[in-house]
């Protein structure tokens, strides 16, 4: 058997001479883009491998196809790791079709240990998507994840297997999942030193998708448009098929009837030998005869004139699509064995079908040219074409490959009611759920709706559609799910699943009072004292971040009273006990209840991926130990969520968010190198999820606070300017408040009036509801400081309140930065007391950046009053820490003050030891008695990498080399 691919090549080879016809740049292109991966220049030197992206481009039968199956040769004969994919015009809506075509081959002859080794921790979320293992129940990766698992694999093989040629041919038809990933990857190719390599058709292209021809650019080559044969070509073709005597007249009209298209010039000579055509001009009219029968209608006149079993074989293979078995075609077209063999040969023998081997060495029947196919499958009369695809999902489903491989085929089917139909919509939704497809779920969903199923079934199917569409159409799952709660045969136990999914689709689209109002409706409904309490825990959860809550206090006396009477024995109880740990935060309540309420939250367990219950009472659990200035017990949680997101594929939305306020811990200890990075990853994350989602609202204002702190106001206000920051704010409370910290950023540019006009905007929004804690939104420090110079009484009243709220809320971190504050607009001998005082307190916190704006501050107020000898060692004291935090304006107002007091600005440290961990000073010791890493890593319980890592860390901060430890750490 041979490959669809093998068979175009070897029917069209002794027609078109090498090098192909007027292809030459185009084989130049190839030839230069292998050498360049190959690693070999023209003159055969080694050079650094390079990749790419090249692109071939025009309308069908132009010869896209050949040109990428002699790169394939070409490649292979070179060593190269080929990956090759096909689009389908009939296989568009299967999700990953193209991405099953390039990754099953390389793995079909592994082991399924070895598949594992590769794929590693993306097992789960890639392998159901590409075909290597069965859907996992109850699995829901979302599109980022999977196609970040993709990059993996295909990174990966590039690695182990490189240089790797990817080939994609008929891109034009590829699903739409497989092309977002292609899209996206492709950037990569040159960093990889991979090649990739697409063909397509741009006029066919999906209106949503990039044009792939437009990725050659991208990645710095040129895409080429294929231009139709001259009639030069054409001559030397024609003449080549019906001899050298061919005169000239009937060349030229061979040319104007074909347009110089390869294909069809091709087609049309092997047609008039095949009936002996004399290419003279008196044939000429024979000739447009025969040219009617190469395309169209034509086509479709010798189709039937092989009879009707070869037609019936013809219409299955059209409407089955690439890779399916004879057997299946077979029983779509209802042959039996010996018709199905015939008319094989018949459409064989007639340049309509080719057989190739499949990887499960089943013989499968391919069409010669997509234009066949295309042609072929318009022909069939509608009603046979809709019937033949109703067999087609039957046989599909008998034969094994399941309900996602007939899906496709019952979307073309009319609706008749039929269970099983729904019933193997619903299955294929599902395993598309679980390989990270939702788009295709839907589109199943929606099918099975139609059909319709029976009237017992109508709320659930409402129900997982309102589900499938809920993270991108949340105002459409807001009709599907109350039209589930509207059916009269809807059980119990559903209707409150579809009144949680509800409940957060309304708060997802800014309806947080339906929201509550539902959750209250059907809490009086049920029996249930559990169900009532769940439901009151999201009523909890939605009221708590609704900006226009119309009685937070009264929310919060009632969260107070069910959180007393609690333990926290189930999952519903354990999120009250959170959110009445985050309401004691945000109402500035002693910190000491906070984390009682929190540790018996967390008691039991909080899973972050829990889809009924959400990851957001997870997240303000952790950040109630962040402001109760437990940062690094938050930062374990938060990587505990992290973990959970990335184990189940959810890099979106939810990643995001979780790399977001690890970046925001981060900045609260004065980590602000860190804290940047990871708050830019969630905002790149963010980005890819889409525009004004609550994500990018969370990474953009983080990202502002920390370069304000950094003293990077200009790059701030370049990043607010690029989101259009502080044109709009969100309907949901977000932390920080976002325009609290616009506020902060036109008071860091000079714009005072306007930062005295959000600030003050801000805090009344604030107030009412409740939210009164300087720790969690400084509002009324930053407004102290905006009013200082024009209103300085005010500005006094505000940094008291401040202060006040901060001694309520009792952590060091709060008391300390309000007292800073409240110093910086006092008079130099209160300010000294107040400053004295908070660095009291925030050398009792894990607030870095801070202790060292109090420091400075401190020290700049007692050289005013002629304390040098101590307003030196703050400032030092200051500095160091300031640029230790990464806040480099801090740092050089330190170095300031001190060249205007006489005093160098850097002074002589101490060595470093003191800065080695419990496990670097340790294996500092152990290399100091001369041990090497093996050794090392026995006396540890370690292993050698581990004591590698450690020791590079000690040379680092020690500044000596392994022989020079013993002196280093004072032997």
């Amino acid at each position: 058997m041979t490959t669809a691919g093998e068979q175009q090549e070897r029917d069209t080879a002794p027609l078109l001479e090498a090098p192909l016809l007027e292809r030459e740049s185009e084989l130049r292109a190839i030839r230069r883009a292998l050498d360049g991966l190959c690693g070999t220049s023209a003159d055969g030197a080694h050079t650094t491998r390079q990749g790419g992206v090249v692109a071939f481009a025009g309308p069908a039968g132009l010869g896209k196809t050949t040109l990428l199956t002699q790169l394939r040769r070409h490649a292979a004969e070179r060593g190269c790791t080929v990956l090759s994919a096909r689009g389908g015009e009939q296989e568009r809506q299967v999700p990953f079709h193209v991405m099953r075509q390039l990754i099953q081959p390389v793995f079909a002859a592994m082991t399924e240990e070895e598949r594992r080794q590769i794929l590693g921790d993306w097992y789960d979320i890639v392998a159901p998507a590409t075909g290597l293992s069965a859907p996992k129940a109850g699995a829901n990766p979302d599109p980022q994840g999977v196609r970040d698992g993709l990059d993996w694999v295909i990174t990966n093989l590039s690695v182990r297997s490189g240089p790797v040629v990817l080939v994609l041919d008929d891109a034009h038809w590829a699903d739409s999942e497989s092309l977002a990933w292609l899209t996206a990857f492709a950037v990569r190719a040159e960093e990889l030193g991979m090649l990739i390599v697409v063909a397509c058709r741009p006029d066919e292209l999906p209106p949503d998708a990039v044009p792939l021809h437009t990725l050659a650019e991208r990645n710095g080559s040129r895409s080429h448009e294929l231009a139709p044969l001259t009639s030069g070509a054409v001559a030397r073709i024609v003449r080549s098929v019906l001899g050298e005597g061919a005169d000239e007249l009937f060349c030229r009209e061979c040319w104007a009837i074909t347009g110089g298209n390869p294909f069809e010039v091709v087609e049309l000579a092997a047609k008039g030998r095949d009936r002996g055509l004399a290419p003279r001009e008196e044939s000429i009219p024979q000739l447009r005869d025969l040219a009617s029968a190469v395309k169209g209608s034509g086509l479709i006149e010798r189709l039937e004139q092989l009879g009707p079993s070869a037609v019936r074989l013809a219409w299955a293979a059209a409407v089955v699509g690439t890779g399916v078995p004879t057997t299946v075609v077979g029983t779509v077209a209802a042959l039996g064995e010996a018709q199905l063999d015939d008319a094989v040969e018949q459409l064989q023998a007639a340049r309509i079908l080719t057989v190739m081997s499949h990887l499960r060495h089943e013989r499968v029947v391919e069409f010669y040219h997509p234009l066949i196919a295309t042609a072929v499958y318009r022909s069939i009369p509608p009603g046979v074409r809709v019937g033949m695809h109703g067999v087609a999902a039957q046989a599909l489903v008998d034969e094994g490959l399941g309900a996602s491989a007939a899906a496709r085929h019952m979307l073309e089917m009319h609706p008749e009611g039929d269970p099983w139909v729904v019933q193997q919509l619903r299955r294929a939704a599902r395993d598309s759920f679980s390989a990270g497809a939702p788009d295709a779920a839907r589109r199943y969903l929606a099918r099975a709706l139609r059909e319709p199923p029976d009237v017992e079934d109508r709320a659930q199917v409402l129900f997982e559609l309102g589900s499938a569409n809920l993270p991108h159409e949340p105002a459409t799952t807001v009709n599907q799910l109350r039209a589930a709660l509207e059916e009269p045969k809807i059980e119990q136990e559903l209707r409150e699943a579809v009144t949680y999914r509800l409940a957060q689709a309304l708060a997802h689209t800014g309806q947080m009072r339906q929201a509550t109002e539902l959750l209250t409706e059907e809490a009086r409904r049920t029996t249930s004292s559990r169900t009532r309490l769940r439901m009151q825990a999201e009523q909890f959860k939605w009221n708590s971040v609704h900006v226009d809550e119309h009685d937070s206090t009264g929310r919060s006396r009632l969260l107070t009273t069910f959180a007393k009477r609690l333990t926290g024995r189930d999952l519903a109880e354990r999120h009250i006990l959170g959110l009445r740990a985050w309401d004691v935060v945000m109402r500035a309540e002693p910190a000491a209840q906070s984390l009682d309420y929190a540790e018996q939250a967390l008691r039991g367990g909080m899973s972050w991926t829990d889809q009924d219950f959400g990851f957001e009472v997870p997240a303000v659990v952790a950040l109630t130990l962040m402001y109760c200035d437990q940062p690094g017990r938050a930062e374990e949680l938060f990587h505990d969520g992290i973990a959970e997101f990335e184990a189940k594929g959810w890099r979106g939305a939810h990643l995001s968010f979780a790399y977001t306020l690890l970046g925001y811990i981060r900045f609260r200890r004065g980590r602000f190198a860190e804290a940047e990075d990871f708050v830019r990853s969630g905002l790149q994350i963010a980005d890819r999820v889409g525009h004004g989602i609550p994500a990018q609202w969370y990474a953009v204002g983080i990202l502002i606070e920390t370069l304000l702190a950094r003293g990077r106001a200009d790059e701030a206000q370049r990043v607010a300017a690029r989101y259009r920051f502080g044109a709009d704010f969100p309907k949901v409370v977000v932390y920080p408040d976002p325009q609290a910290v616009w506020g902060k950023l036109l008071l860091a540019r000079g714009r005072t009036d306007e930062a005295v006009q959000q600030l003050t905007a801000a805090g009344r929004r604030l107030e009412r509801r409740g939210t009164r804690n300087p720790a969690w939104s400084p509002w009324q420090l930053d407004l102290a400081l905006a009013l200082a110079d024009r209103r300085p009484d005010e500005a006094r009243k505000n940094a008291d309140e401040a202060v006040a709220l901060a001694r309520a809320f009792g952590t060091a971190s709060a008391v300390g930065q309000a007292l800073r504050v409240a110093a910086a607009i006092s008079e130099p001998t209160r300010a000294v007391a107040l400053l004295g005082e908070a660095v009291d307190h925030l050398e009792q916190s894990p607030a870095a950046y801070e202790l060292a704006h109090a420091l400075v501050d401190h020290g700049t107020v007692l050289r005013t009053l002629g304390g040098l000898d101590l307003a030196a060692q703050q400032l030092y004291r200051g500095m160091e820490t300031a640029v230790a935090c990464g806040a480099d304006s801090l740092a050089a107002r330190a170095r300031g003050q001190l060249a205007a007091a006489g005093l160098r600005p850097r002074r002589p440290l101490p060595a470093e030891r003191d800065t080695l961990t419990t496990l670097e000073e340790a294996a500092a010791r152990h290399a100091a008695e001369g041990l090497d890493n093996a050794a090392i890593a026995d006396r540890m319980g370690s292993d050698e990498q581990s004591v590698s890592e450690l020791l590079s860390a000690v040379f680092t901060k020690l500044g000596t080399d392994r022989l020079g430890l013993c002196r280093a750490l004072g032997h």
